[in-house]
């Protein structure tokens, strides 16, 4: 079952240039994130990690277009992501772009110019290779006696949320779980244009149920039906939250003074415990969001929204238990690309195929 090591090194250079790493880029449309790694024989050592807010999918809810400075933004964060895969020598990669270049009736064009300015060769997936891949980064969470898991990756352009059914899974674990996969839906809603759509500075009571409603709205009708309610009402389940927002509700919930990947990655989370977060975020103005060591001025206008989402899910299917992950995509993309080479076969560590993108 792969599993994340952070390395001590993740902020500089280790060494590690000798054509063992990977990595993996997530454009979304509010961060840009990269991952180097090496693999291990429990899964797969990160080296070198960067992370940047570009807000690169600002606006496009309303004139489905990338702005230019957003796209300065983002080609400058590329830049950074370039020089270090470079330094680092990495030779196996895969480069991925999301809703905001998805969305945006210039996305395409973007993509080329991003080629052409920093030699990043970027595809855009689509939405149910986001699901899947956000599966895949996740999956060494999903309790080992659980009959089913509700993960929900909630982005800055679109949310994903998927059902799991594992009461039929035998002894299958980790990577493996991406073949459970019983149903999803990708909503067009994420942190960024709900936000845009309703204010994420000063939201009231009033707005913030709008934006629920806004959310339940694309809820209605979807693929998940009403069998994945029947199963949260009669089977072992437990929700799984990948995303800033969950992650942020983990921080608050243990009064950080500072933000702990280690305290708040794997974290358990009672349904009590989210709704006493959500309601103390709703409760805070602004600046008081802005002064959180765990939300900053990076995410004060957007958390509430991420909170909307999280309980229109909440709503429509009740659960005891969430679990917190600080993972997502990029470890999704480091785990099929090494699933593909076979490094955790039989003890091989070489490249037995090239299916992933370099």
């Amino acid at each position: 079952m792969p599993q994340v090591r952070r390395s001590g090194h993740e902020a500089g250079r280790s060494g590690d240039a000798d054509g063992d790493l990977y990595a993996a880029l997530d454009l979304g449309t509010n961060n840009c994130r990269l991952l180097i790694a090496k693999p291990d024989e429990r899964g797969f050592r990160v080296v070198d990690a960067y992370s940047r807010i570009v807000r690169l999918g600002e606006g496009v809810g309303a004139s489905r277009r990338l702005s230019e400075a957003a796209m300065e933004r983002a080609i400058e964060a590329l830049d950074s992501c370039h020089r270090k895969l470079a330094e680092r020598g990495v030779r196996r990669s895969r480069l991925i772009a999301t809703e905001a270049c998805r969305a945006a009736e210039n996305g395409e064009e973007f993509i080329a110019r991003v080629q052409r300015e920093t030699g990043l060769a970027l595809e855009i997936v689509n939405r149910e290779t986001e699901a899947r891949l956000a599966v895949a980064g996740c999956a060494s969470l999903v309790d080992r006696l659980a009959d089913g898991v509700l993960l929900f990756d909630i982005g800055g352009g679109s949310s994903e949320i998927v059902w799991l059914d594992l009461r039929n899974r035998g002894g299958a674990r980790g990577y493996a779980l991406t073949r459970f996969i019983r149903a999803w839906v990708s909503l067009p809603v994420g942190v960024v244009n709900l936000a845009e759509r309703h204010g994420g500075m000063d939201v009231s009571h009033e707005v913030f149920e709008a934006m629920i409603d806004d959310v339940s709205s694309h809820l209605d009708g979807s693929a998940l039906g009403a069998g994945l309610s029947e199963a949260m009402a009669s089977s072992n389940m437990h929700m799984l939250g990948t995303s800033g927002t969950v992650t942020t509700l983990a921080g608050v919930h243990f009064g950080l003074r500072r933000y702990d990947r280690r305290r708040v990655d794997g974290a358990w989370l009672a349904d009590e415990d989210v709704s006493a977060m959500v309601a103390k975020l709703r409760d805070m103005s602004y600046r008081e969001r802005v002064e959180n060591p765990c939300i900053g001025a990076d995410r004060a206008d957007l958390v509430l929204a991420g909170c909307a989402i999280l309980e229109a899910i909440r709503r429509r299917w009740t659960c005891a238990r969430l679990r917190v992950a600080d993972r997502g995509l990029r470890e999704g993309i480091l785990t099929e690309l090494m699933a593909a080479d076979g490094v955790w076969s039989r003890g091989g560590r070489g490249h037995k195929g090239q299916k992933g993108r370099s």
